[in-house]
């Protein structure tokens, strides 16, 4: 991590208050919730749309941070009681600040860095990406969903001069945000995974959606490489907007990497024949779901296009780790439940759907809202309700948006279907009639904590 003086430093003439002297001793973490300062931490103080950092600045404090990044307002600045190890840097616009201070540090350092971004699957491929490098060299990896215009920062400010990689997620909040975490980041490598409709609500079509993950690889310089899924049009397009190496991926016989030969042992993995250059390997990788068969290719096309052998690759691939996506997990009454709580889209719901059908036992289904689709939050929510007939046999939806689910999966002929307005009757419904035979699919966009509902079916 950074050290006062070297952030003092990076922010130069923004500082307003500049000091002769800082201590040297690195940050322990940078973070923008008081709520997650431990001892040792610097505290950015930013303004958001139902509150400002700014009121907790003590706070942080009392929570041990040796470092708040604040603007200067007539506003007394909380003391501690060891204020002379409290380093402050009063700024106009800490945001500004903290973005300026970012794309400093990364110049400072010789870290390669790949970006990516994506409607569905960045998470789940910067976590092989990130695995396949590091099993070379120190990599640094953004954590949790650290992508935005504030987190790809606060990941970049992680950067230390062991790293030889950085992986980091871009999630672009309106049309101007790549661009903008493209010039922070600096990446040589770009991957764009797809372009669906996955926040339509905020950027209003698809063409604006391709707009915007198209700026990645149209960043990338002209040595750099773009990572391109082939199977998408509207992404492989994007090939036109570089002057990089493009290399594409996917099941399609115009990909430069290509599976073929798949097979799924459910939650014991996937396998497929990975083809490359007029050569192929066996694959077998820990990933589940056939659909993280592109997850895999498109961690194999970096290293492939840094210049691994395909036996090389096939080995890092077999040795993946199950990142913070789908969990198996067992309920208190026995059943398997499928954790995939952490976000969902048409498209992640379907293939989410593709592995329960996958399973052996009672397959149940339950699905919640997909937020932020725009103009196609119907069309979306009825495509996944068509799509769960025959791959679950009992399906239970939660949320006014899902009740367009549970119609459509009944227009299409499911016969077990159940809509709850909320969870809570759901979850003791499920509490109570749930054996060692059933197998639980539950997922849902964040928003909807059905997080909450798993914990309560494997609390007994």
């Amino acid at each position: 991590m950074i050290s006062p003086q070297e952030l003092a430093s990076l922010l130069g003439p923004l500082l307003l208050n500049p000091r002769d002297n800082y201590p040297r001793t690195p940050f322990f973490d940078a973070v923008v919730d008081s709520r997650r300062v431990n001892p040792g931490a610097l505290f950015i103080a930013l303004r958001g749309e139902n509150t400002d950092g700014h009121h907790f600045l003590g706070d942080a404090l009392e929570r041990g941070a040796t470092g708040l990044l604040c603007r200067v307002t007539g506003e007394t600045i909380p003391t501690s009681e060891d204020r002379d190890n409290v380093s402050l840097f009063q700024v106009e616009d800490p945001l500004s600040a903290l973005q300026a201070a970012a794309k400093r540090w990364r110049e400072q350092h010789t870290t390669r860095v790949v970006s990516l971004t994506g409607s569905v699957g960045k998470t789940t491929t910067r976590e092989a990406v990130a695995q396949l490098l590091a099993s070379r060299a120190p990599t640094l990896e953004s954590p949790f969903n650290y992508n935005s215009e504030i987190g790809l920062p606060l990941s970049l400010l992680r950067l230390e001069p062991q790293h030889v990689w950085a992986v980091l997620e871009m999630g672009p909040y309106d049309l101007r945000e790549i661009s903008l975490l493209c010039e922070i980041a600096q990446p040589e490598i770009g991957i764009v995974t797809n372009v669906g409709p996955t926040h339509l609500e905020r950027f209003g079509s698809i063409e604006a959606i391709e707009e915007a993950k198209g700026q990645l690889p149209a960043s990338l310089p002209p040595g750099g490489l773009a990572v391109l899924n082939a199977d998408d049009p509207l992404t492989l397009r994007m090939r036109d907007r570089t002057s990089a190496r493009v290399l594409t991926f996917g099941r399609s016989e115009q990909a430069d990497i290509r599976a073929t030969d798949e097979t799924s042992q459910g939650l014991d993995g996937l396998g497929f024949t990975l083809n490359f250059e007029g050569q192929s390997v066996a694959i077998r990788t820990p990933l589940v779901g056939a659909h993280h068969v592109m997850t895999a290719l498109a961690a194999a096309a970096v290293v492939l296009g840094n210049d691994w052998t395909l036996t090389e690759t096939a080995e890092a691939l077999s040795t993946l780790r199950a990142g913070q996506r789908l969990k198996p997990r067992r309920s208190y009454s026995g059943a398997l439940i499928l954790d995939d709580t952490y976000n969902a889209a048409p498209l992640s719901m379907q293939a989410a759907l593709d592995l329960l059908a996958e399973l052996p036992g009672n397959r149940v289904a339950v699905l919640g809202d997909m937020l932020e689709l725009g103009g196609e939050e119907e069309a979306g929510h009825r495509a996944v309700g068509a799509y769960s007939v025959g791959r679950c046999d009992r399906l239970i939806a939660i949320g006014e948006l899902a009740k367009i689910t549970a119609d459509a999966a009944w227009d299409a002929g499911h016969q077990q279907i159940q809509w709850f307005e909320d969870k809570a009757p759901a979850t003791e419904i499920l509490r109570q009639e749930l054996g060692a035979d059933d197998v639980v699919l539950i997922k849902a966009s964040h928003a909807q904590e059905l997080e909450t509902m798993v914990e309560a079916l494997i609390t007994p």
